[in-house]
This record gives structure tokens, C-alpha cells and sequence, in this order.
């Protein structure tokens, strides 16, 4: 194995211990870095006539690189952030097999001369309290489901949580307490990194996640599919965005904007910070490493950029008039 040439056994120990043992990068950050690779090495046995086992280190070379690259763009059609994230994945490998084959250093340093592309920051996209009351409003809740995809929608609103978040939620990870009890209900999250964080819940979300999880065992998860299996990620973003085009008939607004489970997310961060929550205290609810993150969502408020242009405007006196506009000025200028 060491100092192999052969590409394939290096990445088989890149997925299956460098990233999940030596980094512990959460399971989708892997996912991706697997889907990335798996891509690479499709590409590259088209273009060099090879079988994916026959591929050597070697045969990835920064030219290759750059036509895969070009290929995510032009072929597959995915953004500049897709591509990124893809060569984000192959030169974390170049790095790891150089680390451990120093013969591979040349070759490592050509591989990371391919540079990231800068793209443009495209607004955050939030709903407004009458937009995100249409999709809460959404679901039929004298139904089993529509009580399901209405606790959904209303915990993913007020914890922010990420969709995959969602997903993984046991009833264990749940503090329910009674109205009448002093404690604060609260649900314990697991995020990016495997990073814990606590998020208060609120009394209508308290008593749906009640009524949802009644006698159930504190291993399982929360939010269940249709035959009672662990809803996936994708099972919370088909709820999401099924509701947004139902609640799409009442809020026409709606019609011009993508909603997902992320921009629910958005929508809380908004939210909070026009309710004068201070940066710090989204940072943590949302889970950001760095309140760099979360500043974006104090740059994309206009309501609060038109507020605070209201406060610095320069208004001026009422009782101001011009000289023209006064018949004595004008009587006396007439009379020279």
C-alpha cells in the first residue's frame, strides 16, 4: 500500500479513514467528497480509455483537473459554488496522499495550483411573517400527516435547524414540559462537526411535538415517513417545498421566490434579528462557527437598512419657503 501508485487503494483510505477517523467530518461533508471523487474518476477513465482500477495517481493531472472543472460548469450545468466545493474535495486528497507519499509532492503542488473561482454572493433569501404564516397555515391538520408536516414546518421555523437536522432528531434529544411548569422546553441539536447546540421551543411548538412523539421510545426519530420509517433530508425538503406551492394561492409574493428548509432557516435568522436579538445569540442558535456567518443576514434585511436610512435623514424645515413664493418681495421689486 505505501507509496502506491495506484490511485484507487488511496482513496479507499482517504473516505474510509482520513475523513471520517482523522478529521471527523460529518457524514454529509463525506457524502460530498465521495460524489466529488466518484465523478473525478468517472471523467477520468473516459477521457484516458481507462477502467477506474486501472487509474493511476499520476493520470490525475492538474490539465485534467482543469477539464473536469470545466466539465462540472459546461456538461453538468452545476454553479461555480458546486465546482469549488468539488475541487475543494480533490485537493484535500492531493494533500493527503502527498502527506503520506512524499514522491507525490511535485505532482500535490501542480494539483493545488488549480485555482477556486470567485463567484458572486447571491442575496439571502428570507419570507416575510405574512409568507411564512401562509406555509404554516399550509397543511391539512385534521389529518395524521398534516399534523406531521405542520409540527415540521413550524420546528423547523422556530429552531432554524438545517433539514439533515431534522432528519436525525430523536425523541430523546426532546425537553418537553408541561405550560404550567417554571422550565423552558428545549430540543438539543446536533450540527455540522457534530457540534451540540440548544434551542428554546416555543408553547405551540412544545404541544405539537407532544402530541407527535406521545409513547414513543427515546431512541427513536421524532419525524417518521408514511410507512413509519426515519424520514431523510430529502423527505424534509419535499414537505417544505409541496406546502410552499400550496401556500403559494394566498401569498402570490411567494410565487417569485424558492423556499426550501434552508430559507426557513434564513427566515428565523431574519426574523430574530428585526425582533432585536443581538448577532451572538443567532450565531449560537443557528450553529455558525464564526458570527462572520451570520452577519450576512444583517446585510440582506432591507426593512432594517430602510430603518436605519430613516434615522439618519436629513429633513428639511417645513416653514421654509422660496423668495418668489413671497407677494411683498415681489410688490417691492415691482415698484423699483
Amino acid at each position: 500500500m505505501k507509496d502506491s501508485p495506484a490511485l484507487a487503494p488511496w482513496i479507499k483510505r482517504f473516505l474510509l479513514e482520513y475523513l471520517p477517523a482523522d478529521r471527523n467530518f460529518a457524514r454529509n461533508t463525506q457524502h460530498s467528497y465521495r460524489d466529488a471523487l466518484r465523478l473525478l474518476v468517472i471523467f477520468a477513465g473516459t477521457t484516458l480509455h481507462r477502467k477506474p482500477d486501472e487509474l493511476l495517481v499520476e493520470d490525475l493531472s492538474a490539465d485534467l483537473v482543469r477539464r473536469f472543472m470545466r466539465h462540472i460548469e459546461e456538461k453538468r450545468k452545476c454553479s461555480v459554488s458546486t465546482r469549488n466545493q468539488r475541487l475543494a474535495a480533490v485537493r484535500t486528497l492531493a494533500a493527503f496522499i502527498s502527506e503520506r507519499s512524499p514522491q507525490h509532492l511535485l505532482w500535490c503542488a501542480q494539483l493545488r495550483s488549480v485555482p477556486f473561482k470567485r463567484s458572486g454572493h447571491r442575496p439571502v433569501g428570507y419570507l416575510e411573517k405574512n409568507e411564512i404564516d401562509a406555509l404554516l397555515a399550509a397543511p391539512d391538520r385534521t389529518r395524521r400527516l398534516g399534523c406531521r408536516d405542520h409540527t415540521v414546518l413550524l420546528f423547523l421555523y422556530n429552531s432554524g435547524a438545517r433539514a439533515d437536522e431534522v432528519a436525525q432528531l430523536t425523541v430523546g434529544d426532546l425537553r418537553l414540559h408541561a405550560p404550567q411548569d417554571k422550565s423552558q422546553s428545549f430540543v438539543q441539536l446536533r450540527g455540522k462537526g457534530n457540534k451540540i447546540r440548544f434551542c428554546p421551543l416555543w408553547a405551540s411548538t412544545t404541544a405539537a411535538l407532544k402530541e407527535l412523539v406521545n409513547g414513543r421510545a427515546d431512541q427513536e426519530r421524532v419525524f417518521l415517513g408514511r410507512s413509519a420509517q426515519p424520514m431523510t433530508r430529502f423527505g424534509v425538503h419535499d414537505i417544505v417545498t409541496r406546502y410552499a406551492r400550496i401556500a403559494r394561492v394566498q401569498q402570490a409574493a411567494l410565487r417569485h421566490k424558492r423556499v426550501g428548509p434552508h430559507t426557513i432557516r434564513h427566515t428565523t435568522a431574519t426574523h430574530l434579528l428585526r425582533a432585536g436579538v443581538d448577532i451572538n445569540t443567532i450565531r449560537a442558535w443557528l450553529g455558525h462557527v464564526s458570527v462572520d456567518t451570520t452577519n450576512i443576514y444583517a446585510e440582506s434585511d432591507l426593512e432594517m437598512k430602510a430603518k436605519a436610512l430613516g434615522m439618519c435623514e436629513t429633513k428639511l424645515p417645513r416653514d421654509q419657503r422660496r423668495w418668489r413664493d413671497n407677494p411683498d418681495l415681489l410688490t417691492f421689486l415691482g415698484q423699483l
